[in-house]
């Protein structure tokens, strides 16, 4: 339970954690649980720090709001994305809420050593027992070079670092590593079977120890087939990166419902989708907000990554005609306009998907458009104020 006055967690016991720490539950009018996707956008003109504090902001609106969870997601090497560092940011929201569920959208596992991400996310859940998640991705979140320079390590008899072999082709066995390292139950003759992640389950088991055993639910993420069918074998909840993968989305879902099979953690198919919305009272000026995250989205896939432009900026853009139409495909796929049209946006989506959960990431320059913009929409779905 969250201690406001000191800024810290207790422990919480088993009984008292939710009965179901995937599924969400619908509220208002909404169709499905909806959620936040942070990328703690850096506008122009503004800092890092004040991108922090518009994601405690945002966490604490979308607490108070009923949202379901607030996720962050690792992303390198982009000036205008400062969530490089997931759960040092997650630890921080940790600190200013007390309800919603918090996690990763998510870790991009090949960048890191298993041992290390089970042992942060040990940390947060005994920050923030019974609400944290630990959403997995098998992309870099970055370019190739900047994945080989989070991957280096130094060779014997090589004066240059150089990347590990471990990518997303080794993603299940990662993955599978990850879990061992979560339960606690590597099998006896293995390599690591007496290595333990702390904080986390063996310290319930040791002499003395009272810890609870539980550990975050393990998401996959993707924009492919991949981890759709990856998620789907191994009968864990999926969330799908509709927001920059739309045309994938429906075979994505399909997939992972075709090849879903029962586990412990989940008796039937859960998927999220992310999706890119942004709500004003006009619709012109919510078409303004969004076509600043068009522009810095075309500017990062022609290799010129820069803070988020402001709505001036990106009005007075001299678009070229393929640059028109790379916008044109992006904007596309962002639902925007008046808290009414933004509802009917997200409401035909999920119908047309079957997500169970509606994600949401808003693609704007400024903390203040972002925020208003997730209170319209949970006045339009009647969310409790």
């Amino acid at each position: 339970m969250h201690d406001n006055a000191g800024g810290t967690s207790v422990d919480t016991p088993d009984a008292a954690r939710p009965a179901d720490e995937i599924r969400g539950t619908a509220r208002g009018t909404a169709p499905v649980p909806l959620s936040v996707l942070d990328l703690v956008t850096v506008g122009s003109g503004s800092t890092a720090g004040q991108a922090l504090r518009t994601s405690v902001e945002l966490a604490g609106l979308a607490e108070r709001r009923g949202y379901h969870r607030h996720w962050v997601a690792e992303h390198h090497s982009m000036p205008g994305v400062a969530s490089s560092s997931p759960a040092v940011i997650l630890a921080h929201l940790a600190a200013h809420t007390e309800r919603i569920r918090l996690g990763s959208g998510g870790v991009m596992l090949p960048n890191h050593a298993p041992l290390v991400i089970a042992e942060q996310f040990g940390t947060l859940e005994a920050l923030a027992p019974g609400r944290v998640d630990l959403g997995l991705g098998r992309a870099p979140g970055t370019d190739g070079a900047t994945a080989a320079a989070l991957r280096r390590t130094d060779r014997p008899g090589s004066p240059v670092p150089e990347a590990r072999g471990e990518g997303a082709d080794d993603f299940p066995q990662q993955l599978a590593e990850l879990t061992r390292f979560l339960d606690d139950d590597f099998p006896d003759g293995h390599p690591y079977a007496r290595i333990h992640a702390v904080p986390g389950p063996v310290q319930a088991t040791a002499p003395g120890g009272v810890q609870s055993a539980a550990r975050p639910p393990v998401w996959l993420l993707g924009s492919s087939g991949f981890s759709a069918r990856l998620a789907g074998v191994l009968g864990l909840p999926f969330a799908f990166a509709h927001h920059f993968s739309a045309q994938n989305t429906v075979p994505a879902l399909d997939l992972y419902r075709d090849s879903f099979r029962p586990s412990q953690v989940l008796d039937a198919p859960y998927a999220l989708i992310g999706v890119a919305a942004l709500a004003s009272e006009d619709a012109r000026e919510a078409r303004r907000q969004v076509m600043t995250g068009a522009l810095s989205m075309l500017r990062l896939r022609t290799g010129r990554p820069g803070l988020i432009p402001t709505p001036e900026e990106a009005e007075a853009y001299d678009f070229g005609p393929m640059e028109r139409e790379f916008v044109d495909g992006w904007l596309a796929n962002i639902v925007h306009g008046t808290p009414d049209e933004v509802r009917s946006g997200l409401d035909e989506l999920q119908k047309r998907t079957g997500a169970d959960e509606l994600m949401i990431t808003a693609n704007a320059h400024g903390g203040e458009a972002r925020l208003r913009s997730y209170e319209l929409i949970a006045d339009a779905y009647g969310l409790p104020a």
